[in-house]
């Protein structure tokens, strides 16, 4: 069986492993890389650039090379290897851990408790949430619900189908460092400056995916892309910018504004300004969404895998025809050299 057509068969079952189940409860590999990588980062940091792209390389090869052969190692077996591949999806995946932690903060809003949803929002987000109100925290998780549907789900789908095992944990470890060292704190700003500028490179093609995704499976596809376009290129991010922007329009809300990050405040651009701003009854329809972007990132980046080669059914059909020829005698023919002497041999 094709190398591509196992790798799709076991994605599959990852990405319907995590819708049934979420993300493993213990043991989680995620985790496991994020404690490790955090161990390094005490041991490497230095208040400069170079040390922090040293640390990045080293992290993220070390997840790429350890799939690379993991997988490598099971290739003889079809089985093994979209075993293998279906437990890496599943970890790597958190689609529906996001939805399910989105519903929470909804539900801690429609019950009159805010102080349940800010205490449960850092679980999405890394915002300070202390000084929301309401309809700033449902906000908060809709931009959340946007950005991660890129980062936890699309993305690593598209390096998945692109590298394999060793592009879908790459890409989660380059995901997972920018979340740990990539912002703009004090002890980061230099040394996470390269995981952050890898994150932008790998979430580049994803982002673009999910947003076009986005306008496609919403009921305003248009509205989708003006204000992606329109928008889009004002926000801070590379990444974040396209893919919140095409959800401010096909969800018809308006985003960003103001936030805080770690006693940071940022003024962010405003996206979809001529639309009004979320309120708790507009996350389920931002996580509907997400897992309809999911679903179709999903089809799109594996049933290429699963249909016929024509190359090389053709291959095929030439390498049968010497054997029907030979089975039934055919008159000699005239050809070229029988028509002329044939070329000396000096």
């Amino acid at each position: 069986m094709r190398a591509d057509r196992v790798y799709a068969y076991g994605a599959t079952l990852g990405f319907l492993g995590d819708l049934l189940a979420g993300d493993p409860r213990r043991g989680h590999p995620v985790a496991a890389f994020g404690r490790a990588a955090g161990a390094l980062e005490r041991r490497m940091w230095r208040d400069d650039r170079l040390s922090g792209a040293a640390y990045a390389a080293l992290c993220a090869g070390a997840v790429a090379g350890a799939t690379a052969l993991a997988g490598r190692a099971v290739r003889p077996s079809a089985a093994l290897s979209a075993g293998l591949t279906a437990a890496c999806t599943w970890s790597v995946l958190g689609g529906t851990s996001l939805a399910r932690e989105a519903r929470a903060v909804a539900a801690a809003l429609d019950a009159g408790d805010v102080e349940a949803a800010r205490a449960r929002l850092p679980h999405l987000c890394g915002r300070d949430p202390q000084h929301l109100d309401a309809d700033q925290i449902a906000r908060a998780v809709v931009e959340s619900v946007a950005e991660n549907t890129s980062d936890a789900v699309v993305g690593a789908l598209v390096w998945g189908a692109a590298l394999g095992l060793p592009g879908l944990a790459g890409f989660r470890a380059v995901n997972t460092l920018d979340a740990m060292v990539g912002h703009r704190s004090p002890r980061h700003l230099r040394f996470g400056w390269a995981a952050a500028r890898l994150d932008d490179a790998v979430g580049w093609p994803g982002a673009r995916l999910t947003a076009t995704l986005a306008a496609l499976a919403s009921a305003h596809p248009l509205d989708a892309v003006r204000t992606w376009r329109r928008d889009a290129a004002a926000h801070p991010s590379p990444n974040a910018g396209p893919v919140e922007a095409a959800f401010a329009g096909a969800l018809h809300l308006r985003l960003g504004g103001t936030l805080s990050y770690a006693g940071r405040v940022e003024h962010r651009p405003v996206l979809g300004d001529r639309f009004p701003p979320p309120t708790a009854a507009d996350i389920p329809r931002a996580v509907a969404l997400s897992r309809r972007v999911s679903a179709l990132s999903l089809a799109l980046t594996v049933i290429p895998a699963l249909l016929p080669r024509a190359r090389g059914d053709r291959a095929g059909l030439r390498r049968e025809a010497p054997r029907r020829a030979a089975a039934v005698p055919r008159p000699a023919q005239r050809t070229f050299w029988t028509r002329r002497e044939a070329p000396c041999a000096d």
